[in-house]
């Protein structure tokens, strides 16, 4: 067993960011190829805490990647006044050929990387470039932040950023931030909606529980939506755009934005299709139609990134190594 933390996985994902794009894009056309099993998460909720959650992904992805694994992910908002990040995460990969584990690994930043890159990944589908106008920010949080670093690495050209946070102070760091890497305009929105006005693209990244923009008019302009928060919008914005997800069994479930839109309407033909469809041109994009990119965040992702951070760290002699972690006691 090898135990990877924290500071090595970030170590390994930093300067690596276009490799891993690819990384996310072949695992979701192995899973597109059927050459994955994706069993729907499991939610474990407190009574006492209805917003804390710990979650649990396992999965198997195939073709060239061949791993077993799970994700345990737990997400407690409050901790953010406590002057601890809201998630944290363990990674645990399993061979293919005798089931064990072969790694536990810490695993908020391979979860925030394969978000961010799935996002991104959409974003240049969707948008059928490396290029935005303007870009509107809700929730300038971790996610936010490596969505960010993926659109910095991947080069892409944004003339400005528009920022909208509850937190306005969490708001302002982020565009300091921006400011520092960017070559681009930064302005504070006093309202949620100004974060959309204008924006080519909007990257949605709360930790909203329920549906809180629920204007039409939000899209009138046509923009692509990067709804990773996944529960930010009402049936009547859903049904305002073309919608694209990476799962739909997996999305629309979990009072997910999509899941409330099959319950309106009684269907899922509000679904336009997934990435699968979209990176093979199964699908398109209709031309000045708004779009949303709403992932689900498979758990095929964060085995497809974790084994690549495993094996690189791996040769190079990095992690620690628990060689009897099996075998200490007899049975």
């Amino acid at each position: 067993m090898t135990v990877i933390d924290a500071a090595d996985v970030a170590a390994q994902i930093n300067g690596s960011r276009p490799e891993l794009l690819e990384v996310v894009r072949r695992a979701y056309l192995a899973h597109d190829a059927g050459q994955s099993s994706n069993p729907h998460s499991s939610f474990l909720r407190f009574p006492h805490q209805s917003r804390s959650r710990i979650i649990s992904l396992p999965a198997y992805l195939g073709g060239e990647f061949d791993v077993a694994g799970n994700k345990w992910i737990a997400s407690f908002p409050d901790n953010i006044q406590h002057g601890i990040p809201r998630a944290s995460a363990t990674l645990i990969l399993n061979d293919c050929v005798t089931g064990y584990p072969f790694a536990c690994m810490e695993s908020s930043v391979i979860s925030a990387t394969r978000t961010a890159a799935s996002a991104v990944l959409g974003a240049e589908v969707l948008l059928g470039e490396r290029r935005a106008r303007r870009v509107g920010i809700v929730g300038t949080g971790l996610i936010a932040q490596h969505v960010w670093k993926f659109l910095r690495d991947l080069d892409w050209e944004i003339g400005a950023f528009r920022l909208f946070d509850l937190n306005r102070d969490a708001a302002e760091r982020y565009g300091l931030v921006l400011k520092e890497d960017a070559a681009a305009e930064v302005e504070i929105a006093e309202r949620i909606e100004d974060a959309f006005a204008d924006c080519d693209l909007v990257v949605l990244t709360t930790v909203a529980g329920e549906p809180h923009l629920h204007d039409p008019e939000l899209l009138a302009h046509g923009p692509v939506v990067l709804h990773l928060s996944l529960r930010d919008l009402s049936p009547e914005v859903v049904l305002a755009a073309q919608n694209f997800t990476d799962d739909v069994d997996h999305a629309v479930r979990e009072r997910t934005s999509l899941h409330l839109t099959e319950q309106v309407t009684g269907n899922r033909d509000f679904i336009d299709g997934t990435i699968g469809d979209l990176l093979d041109e199964r699908r398109t994009r209709e031309p000045g139609r708004p779009a949303i990119f709403a992932p689900f965040g498979l758990g095929v992702l964060d085995l497809a990134v974790g084994k690549w951070v495993h094996d690189r760290l791996v040769e190079a002699g990095k992690g620690h190594r628990a060689s009897e972690f099996f075998t200490g006691v007899e049975v």
